[in-house]
């Protein structure tokens, strides 16, 4: 039964007559329930685009999640929110479809990454914009009233933060519990669905806020509606992710930064013993060169044949990131996402510009970043990254070393990693699991094709805590446009890849799974 909310969305939009020019007209296949459900759940999507949801501030998350908590209850789901040091995440379960069949809980992140309002292009990213390219390709503004007009544009984007990332799937979601009740059906699971509040922060709070709910997220398998489509805007499914450690490495040079005139050719400078260790990592074709980093990866035949059926234009990539050409790490670039990275994601010693001084500093920085993958955890590539430093002469401290470290040890330098959060561990299922059938089936069937299929993304999602604590399989099912700005200004969503989505979770709620796993 449709609650008073649904009947008044659903009523407004049976009056509207979608012209072919309408957002829908290039998607013939998808059902007319399906297309007003999506196109009416564009005000309530611009409405919570509008409340802040920088993790940092407490209020705003209570806020989106209060929002939230609302909107779920209106579609007859019985929510909780789940207690978090004040940045509450939230639980909605919809009532159950029947006894056997398998529970699948859906996660997805109300937070967003923060923002610098001066790199937009927009008054505010708080405020949606409704967008669309001008004859010289450039993205100009429109009414907003626009977007719930009857002739809608798949072309058009609507920029505000966290239009993508990744509020854009949950409403996505709703809507197509909209779609299954106009359509007089229920979902072919039993659903469950949690709002991360931190994800942009790592979730560092994400594992216990799990495990003291347990029970009540006890699932089967595990959907996570994060992260970008494939390039080529195909229905896609990601079966990886991986996961991430970050950790300062220092060089230590004179007590204090000494005149270069007097001690430069005496004291060893730190920043070229950097340079020369840093350079020692990794080959001229971009490989670590720490033995043993990637030992552990075994790619089999039927994992090579997947990878290279993704279709990435490698050639539009390079011309894309401006490089001639690619690390060596694998032969293609699903590959090289297999295994372990070792980036340097910063540097510093002394000053550079209108700030330098004549000195030999007294100490250089490097921050990394290592990607691990299941194969390799995060403790293990750490040990033989510090046992490659001290191979090179250098002695670790911890800390900044003392008098009698600097004594004796002509090379001193430190390398401390932050501690494990939900992001550090690397996960997989196979793309033969039970879940991963039912999503494929689903999506062939909803598009006529087979959907791309990803091993291992490259980025992180904090399913490793998720996949530890509910010992759940699970599947990354990515629905938003990959040029969506993710992370940066101007963070947009275009309206066909919205409308698109809703369609493919209509079809994976709607998709049978067969006997509970």
């Amino acid at each position: 039964m449709k609650t008073f909310f649904q009947h008044c969305q659903l009523a407004a939009f049976a009056m509207t007559i979608f012209s072919t020019q309408s957002l829908y007209a290039a998607e013939p296949s998808i059902a007319p329930q399906v297309q007003l459900a999506a196109q009416a759940s564009f005000k309530e999507w611009a409405e919570v685009l509008a409340i802040p949801n920088d993790s940092a501030v407490a209020a705003d998350i209570q806020r989106n999640a209060a929002w939230f908590e609302q909107a779920f209850q209106r579609r007859g789901f019985h929510t909780r929110q789940l207690p978090n040091n004040g940045k509450p995440l939230l639980f909605a379960e919809f009532p159950k479809s029947g006894p056997g069949l398998p529970t699948v809980l859906f996660y997805g992140h109300m937070d967003g990454q923060p923002v610098n309002p001066s790199e937009w292009q927009q008054k505010s990213p708080w405020t949606p914009v409704l967008k669309q390219r001008n004859a010289a390709g450039q993205w100009e503004a429109m009414p907003l009233d626009k977007l719930f007009a009857k002739d809608v544009d798949p072309e058009w984007r609507l920029f505000a933060r966290a239009s993508a990332d990744d509020k854009a799937p949950i409403m996505m979601l709703l809507a197509a519990i909209d779609a299954l009740k106009a359509g007089g059906q229920t979902p072919a699971i039993n659903l469950k669905v949690i709002l991360d509040a931190e994800e942009e922060k790592g979730s560092p709070s994400l594992g216990g806020v799990i495990k003291r709910n347990q029970d009540l997220l006890k699932s089967d398998m595990l959907v996570v509606l994060d992260g970008p489509m494939h390039p080529s805007n195909q229905p896609t499914l990601v079966f990886g992710n991986r996961g991430i450690v970050v950790g300062t490495l220092k060089v230590y040079g004179p007590k204090q930064d000494s005149h270069s005139g007097h001690y430069g050719n005496y004291a060893a400078n730190p920043a070229q013993l950097m340079a020369r260790l840093l350079a020692s990592m990794k080959d001229d074709e971009g490989r670590v060169t720490v033995p043993g980093y990637y030992d552990s990866v075994k790619l089999d035949a039927d994992s090579l044949r997947v990878m290279r059926a993704v279709p990435d234009d490698e050639a539009a990539l390079r011309q894309r990131l401006g490089i001639a050409v690619a690390d060596k790490v694998g032969q293609n670039y699903q590959e090289a996402m297999q295994y372990p990275s070792l980036n340097v994601r910063g540097m510093q010693s002394g000053d550079v510009g209108e700030k330098a001084r004549t000195v030999v500093p007294a100490m250089a920085v490097a921050e990394l970043d290592l990607r691990t993958v299941p194969e390799t955890e995060p403790a293990a590539l750490i040990a033989l990254l510090k046992g490659f430093v001290e191979k090179q002469g250098f002695h670790l401290v911890n800390g900044e070393p003392s008098d009698a470290d600097r004594a004796r040890y002509p090379k001193l330098a430190s390398l401390e990693f932050e501690s494990a959060s939900a992001s550090s561990s690397a996960v997989r299922t196979d793309l033969h699991a039970p879940v991963s059938n039912w999503l494929r089936r689903s999506l062939t069937k909803t598009y006529g094709k087979d959907p791309v299929q990803i091993r291992m993304m490259g980025g992180t999602v904090p399913t490793g805590a998720l996949v530890d604590a509910l010992k759940v399989p699970f599947v990354i099912v990515p629905l938003v446009n990959a040029d969506n700005n993710q992370h940066s200004a101007n963070e947009n969503m275009r309206l066909g890849n919205y409308v698109n989505g809703v369609n493919s979770l209509v079809g994976i709620l709607s998709e049978p799974f067969g006997s509970k796993p």
